[in-house]
C-alpha cells in the first residue's frame, strides 16, 4: 500500500506519520466494520454520562435497556422526547428496563440542559446522558447517519438482560418519538423471551388476535397434522393461544 493510499484511507488513524502500516491497516478494517445488529452482543465501550462513567457491556448485564440518541441538546423535539420519557421512566422500571440518552455533546450541556428542564418544566430527568463530544460511539453504532449532519438521528437500541441487542429503530430529526410504542416493543421482546413465543401486530390488542400470542409453527408433518382444524388454529402455520402469566 503506497503512503498516499494509507494517509487516506483512515482520516483519525493514530499513524499519521504512515510509519506503522500494520497497526494503520488494522485501525482501519475495525473502522469500516459493520454497525452491530440485531441479535448482535453489545460492544465493549466506556463512555462518560451525566451519572458519571459507564462500561458496556458490563453496565447493561442484568436488566433490559433503551439506549436512545438524540440531535441535540436545548432543540425543541429532542427537550419534549426526554421529558416524555422521564414521565415514563417508572414504567420502564417497573419491566426492569432502564433509560440511557446520548448525543454528540458534551456532558456540562447535558447538566445545563436538564437543569433547564427541571427549572422550566418541573420535570427531573433520573436517566444518564452519555456525552459523545467525537461522535465515536455514535459512529460505531451507526447513530450518524452522514447525509443527515454530523448530529446522531433519533436511534433506539432495545438490549436485553444478556446484552443481546433485540431491536433497533430509526427515527429523522423532525419526527418524535411514540415513547408507548418503546414500552410496548419491550414488553413484547420480554413476553416472547420467556414464552418461546411471537406477538401479532399492535399487540396486545390486536384486531383479530386480541392479546393471543402466535406459537411456533409446526416441525413435523405429523405436528402439522394435529393442528389442522383446532379451534385456535387458522391452518397448520398459522396458530394463536393466549398465555395467562409470563413464565419465569
Amino acid at each position: 500500500m503506497s503512503e498516499k493510499k494509507l494517509k487516506n484511507c483512515c482520516p483519525d488513524c493514530p499513524c499519521r506519520d504512515c510509519q506503522c502500516p500494520e497497526q494503520c491497516n488494522k485501525h482501519c478494517a475495525q473502522s469500516t466494520s459493520s454497525f452491530p445488529l440485531i441479535g448482535d452482543q453489545f460492544p465493549e465501550i466506556k463512555v462518560l454520562s451525566t451519572h458519571g462513567p459507564l462500561s458496556f457491556p458490563k453496565d447493561l448485564m442484568g436488566k433490559w435497556t433503551v439506549l436512545f440518541s438524540h440531535p441535540g441538546d436545548f432543540t425543541p423535539v429532542c427537550t419534549t422526547e426526554f421529558v416524555a420519557f422521564a414521565k415514563m421512566a417508572p414504567d420502564f422500571k417497573k419491566i426492569n428496563t432502564q433509560l440511557i440518552g446520548l448525543s454528540i455533546d458534551q456532558v456540562f450541556s447535558h447538566i445545563k440542559w436538564t437543569e433547564w428542564i427541571n427549572d422550566k418544566l418541573g420535570v427531573k430527568i433520573p436517566f444518564p446522558i452519555i456525552a459523545d463530544s467525537m461522535g465515536r460511539v455514535g459512529k460505531s453504532l451507526g447513530m450518524i447517519h452522514e447525509k443527515k449532519g454530523s448530529d446522531t438521528v433519533r436511534a433506539v437500541f432495545v438490549i436485553d438482560d444478556q446484552a443481546i441487542i433485540r431491536l433497533i429503530l430509526y427515527y429523522p430529526q423532525e419526527v418524535g418519538r411514540n415513547m408507548e410504542e418503546i414500552l410496548r416493543v419491550v414488553k413484547a421482546l420480554q413476553f416472547s423471551t420467556a414464552n418461546k413465543v411471537a406477538m401479532p401486530a399492535n399487540w396486545p390488542n390486536n384486531d383479530f388476535l386480541g392479546d393471543h400470542v402466535i406459537i411456533p409453527p409446526a416441525k413435523s408433518e405429523a405436528e402439522a397434522e394435529k393442528r389442522r382444524g383446532k379451534k385456535d388454529c387458522f391452518d397448520w402455520w398459522f396458530c394463536h393461544t393466549k398465555v395467562k402469566e409470563q413464565k419465569k
